[in-house]
């Protein structure tokens, strides 16, 4: 037997490290060849990495959340044969450690019953230098069964309570500084606990449906993969671009009946539209007028890039957090080219089976909650772009019209712009060719 070390392949596009999302695998799990070993992350994609060969896992090159190296070590495989590694000798301590006898339970400690887990004082050491127990998860521990109450006792007196009430009172939730005893010096019995539990102390009503339990508690949520991509790209675009939002409010009551209208015509035979595919028309539209808002900005060159094509990227969320798929060339594309593009890239989205040239590249973006999308947001630059249109939900609101008053369908867009590269004008110009095009829909269809 001997040992076979793969390490981090090159995935090309001048990726130099990549960051472990997730491990498929275990020391000690038995592998087969092609079998996938774990996720890595690049600037936008997540990209499998299988094994080569057949082995038995011995050692892992990281953990979840570290970045590795193009040629790292990622994993440590046992093998049939010499193998392309030596062993790793097991050090000596490691083994004396693992032969230690864990620490005897209390006598007086029922069965099953979990110990409080150790608090850290404020300024105490962090949790890689604490010591196991502090640094371990912290337990999980069921809902009080009642709003807090002033305290029975002064801080540093410990109730008195037999180890089997004292878990019982861990079961239930119960503070036992709280509860009165009746036992002999003031210990708690079960049927103190029973008295608190149902409201009889001192006629403060236990919130027996929860409403107003006292909760304790909290989780850290390392953030890794997808999520320190996103945030790290946020703080990116909101530190290096000056933004500002332009907000206006479009009649979209003849755009949403000519949709219901094609539809109804053509639904069946080409597909559904939506309202995303009829903007991005009238985006592709406007930046004919306006093309520094279809463009990327380089601030450490101070170089500008215009684009003829308008490859839109369309903020899409998925389980893993947003991404941005791009519908390229979308100015070659009718409104149900686009759809079915823009269905086709957020299933491979949250699939996670999106390219890495699927999700980078785009001239110009366009961001919406749907239903959920508000009144007005100020939505962030897709750096480098310069621009970026945030769609807001449609509601039904009394328009005075012709003199008289009627009932109009309304949607703001709020769109924000790297000022550096936009002038206020030019944004303001620009939101208002999209809303002709949307006010007048007929019009995106000609030429």
């Amino acid at each position: 037997m001997g040992q076979h070390v793969i390490k981090m392949p090159d995935l090309g596009e001048g990726i130099a490290e990549v960051e472990v999302v997730a491990w498929r695998v275990q020391p000690g799990d038995a592998i087969v060849e092609d079998q996938i070993l774990a996720d890595v992350m690049t600037d936008k994609a997540t990209v499998e990495i299988p094994s080569p060969v057949h082995g038995t896992v011995v050692a892992l090159g990281g953990k979840v959340g570290e970045s590795l190296a193009v040629g790292a070590e990622l994993i440590r495989l046992e093998v049939e044969g010499a193998g392309n590694a030596p062993p790793v000798a097991r050090p000596a301590a490691a083994a004396d450690e693992a032969a230690e006898e864990p620490a005897d339970e209390p006598a007086d400690v029922p069965h099953g019953y979990v110990p409080e887990p150790p608090r850290v004082a404020q300024g105490a050491a962090s949790v890689a230098e604490a010591p196991a127990a502090v640094a371990s998860p912290p337990l999980s521990r069921p809902a009080p069964a009642r709003a807090p109450a002033p305290a029975l006792r002064a801080a540093g007196d410990k109730p008195l309570a037999a180890p089997a009430v004292r878990k019982r009172a861990w079961d239930l939730g119960i503070e036992l500084q709280y509860v009165a005893g009746s036992g002999p010096a003031g210990r708690i019995t079960h049927a103190d606990l029973d008295a608190y539990a149902s409201g009889q102390r001192r006629g403060h009503p236990a919130a027996a449906d929860g409403r107003y339990a006292h909760l304790e508690g909290e989780e850290a949520v390392p953030v890794i993969g997808l999520r320190r991509k996103i945030a790290e790209k946020m703080q990116l675009a909101k530190r290096r671009i000056p933004h500002f939002t332009y907000v206006e409010e479009i009649d979209v009551t003849d755009l949403e009946t000519l949709r219901a209208q094609l539809n109804a015509r053509y639904g069946e035979e080409r597909g559904k539209l939506t309202l995303l595919p009829l903007l991005m028309r009238a985006v592709v539209l406007a930046v004919r007028q306006f093309p520094d808002v279809n463009a990327r900005y380089d601030d450490e060159a101070n170089v500008v890039t215009r684009y003829q094509p308008v490859h839109i990227g369309i903020a899409t969320q998925t389980d893993a957090g947003l991404m941005v798929p791009v519908v390229r060339h979308a100015e070659a594309r009718d409104p149900w080219s686009s759809a079915s593009e823009i269905a086709r890239l957020a299933d491979a989205a949250r699939n996670g089976k999106a390219a890495r040239d699927e999700l980078s590249g785009s001239t110009i973006t366009i961001t919406s909650l749907g239903a959920l999308g508000g009144i007005v947001s100020t939505p962030v630059i897709n750096h480098p772009e310069v621009a970026i249109v945030g769609v807001n939900r449609i509601v039904d609101r009394p328009v005075i019209k012709n003199g008289g008053m009627v009932a109009r369908k309304l949607m703001n867009l709020s769109s924000s712009f790297d000022h550096r590269v936009i002038d206020g004008m030019v944004a303001a110009e620009f939101i208002q060719a999209i809303r002709g095009y949307l006010e007048s829909p007929a019009t995106l269809f000609v030429e």
